[in-house]
């Protein structure tokens, strides 16, 4: 059963490969991010469980990024969803209502894209992608065709390049498992989440599915999107103006979004209503993990 118990161990067994930080020794509390207001000039925000809980925006969050930008605050979106091209994120975000612009966003997939290596002898990238991906915003050295659509890619492609779960499963997991086995390649992974906060519950991510390939397989992996430094490092570079004191991360899990703010030198807050402890009480997995959010907010 995929649930926020399971998730939480799952990423607390993986603690060693995650990226190290110090924590607060207490946090604040508030009721939204306004509560917060007084003491950040910067917000990188992730979107599921803070603007959105899959295709639908969470209540009120619409009018609060409208409230921060009136009141002066810089707004960044980081995103490891990787099955969205810029374009089609920008416009999922305007359908929900927000504003942001193109260059206000920032995802795991951008910076997959931006860091792919050119493979020997003009191989192709198997990609593991939603229906109607196209890959039209890949790099122009960089050759994708869908893995799914074609299998025969398991034996001969250069390298995989995981963007999303939605067309995957078991059977699949353990196919690739075993060409990597039977050949090493690299394998990409655009999507470091092990769960995502649905309408409907928890699904799982291509973190999951890679950190259980990678325990098969002497495969090397490369990670691309939160918790990792690639990613805080993309959003930040375009906060240079503000100290990074003055910028917090906001997000609804402590592996990703806490911990990734943390071990970049900058605030985070904690939404707890919405995404992955929507329901529970936050402060055991707190206690136990010892990843200690700066604020702990109810709702965006």
């Amino acid at each position: 059963m995929i649930d926020t118990q399971f998730a939480f161990d799952r990423y607390e067994s993986l603690r060693g490969v995650l990226p190290q930080a110090k924590f607060s020794k207490a946090s604040q509390t508030g009721s939204t991010l306004r509560d917060t207001a007084e003491h950040f000039d910067a917000y990188i925000l992730d979107a599921f469980g803070v603007l959105n809980r899959g295709e639908t925006a969470i209540e009120g969050a619409v009018k609060r990024m409208a409230e921060l930008r009136a009141a002066g605050k810089k707004l960044i979106v980081l995103t490891n969803a990787a099955s969205y091209t810029r374009v089609e994120i920008l416009a999922k975000y305007h359908r929900l209502g927000f504003d942001f612009t193109a260059d206000e966003v920032v995802s795991s997939r951008d910076i997959a894209f931006a860091n792919l290596p050119t493979l020997k002898n003009d191989l192709v990238w198997a990609a593991i992608s939603a229906e109607g991906d196209d890959f039209s915003d890949a790099p122009d050295q960089a050759r994708l065709e869908d893995l799914i659509s074609n299998p025969s890619l398991l034996g001969t492609a250069g390298g995989f390049l995981f963007l999303s779960t939605a067309r995957w499963g078991a059977e699949e997991t353990l196919e690739l498992s075993n060409a990597l086995k039977a050949s090493p390649r690299p394998l990409v992974i655009a999507n470091p989440d092990l769960v995502a906060p649905r309408e409907d519950g928890l699904t799982i991510e291509p973190g999951m599915i890679a950190h259980g390939i990678l325990a098969q397989t002497s495969t090397n992996a490369a990670f691309y999107g939160k918790p990792y430094d690639n990613a805080f490092d993309t959003a930040l570079a375009k906060l240079t103006d503000i100290p990074r004191d003055r910028i917090a991360m906001v997000g609804d899990t402590l592996h990703t979004d806490v911990l990734g703010g943390a071990a970049a030198g900058i605030g985070t807050v904690l939404i707890t209503d919405h995404g992955l402890f929507r329901g529970y009480d936050v402060t055991p997995f707190i206690e136990e993990s010892g990843i200690r959010p700066d604020w702990i907010v109810a709702t965006t």
